[in-house]
């Protein structure tokens, strides 16, 4: 055995403290806003309730819904691509979201 296990925990409450930590991750590549990054890294960590808590603290701090990754997307438009995602996709729209072809707009 080459370490301890982490024990199985489902159902866990996010502390909001542990919900707004998302706020600072970095991104790898310049070419990937940070905001994105952080909204990426959000969306795939986090149940849709903690996600939709997550967004709240994102624009209240100031950050950007629409920031755009090296291809040019938005996070909706990521998320939107994924069957099982409705809810966060419902929740980036109701915060201000946009796909990448309405910003254009």
């Amino acid at each position: 055995m080459s370490g301890p296990e982490q024990p199985s925990v489902i159902g866990e409450e996010w502390s909001d403290e542990r919900v707004k930590s998302w706020l600072f991750t970095t991104p790898w590549d310049r070419k990937i806003s940070a905001d994105y990054q952080a909204l990426l890294k959000a969306y795939q960590a986090m149940r849709a309730h903690d996600f939709e808590r997550f967004l709240g603290f994102f624009t209240e701090a100031g950050r950007d819904l629409n920031g755009l990754n090296d291809e040019g997307l938005t996070i909706l438009d990521r998320v939107s691509e994924h069957r099982r995602s409705q809810a966060y996709a419902e929740s980036l729209r109701r915060h201000g979201a946009k796909k990448a072809s309405e910003l254009a707009e």
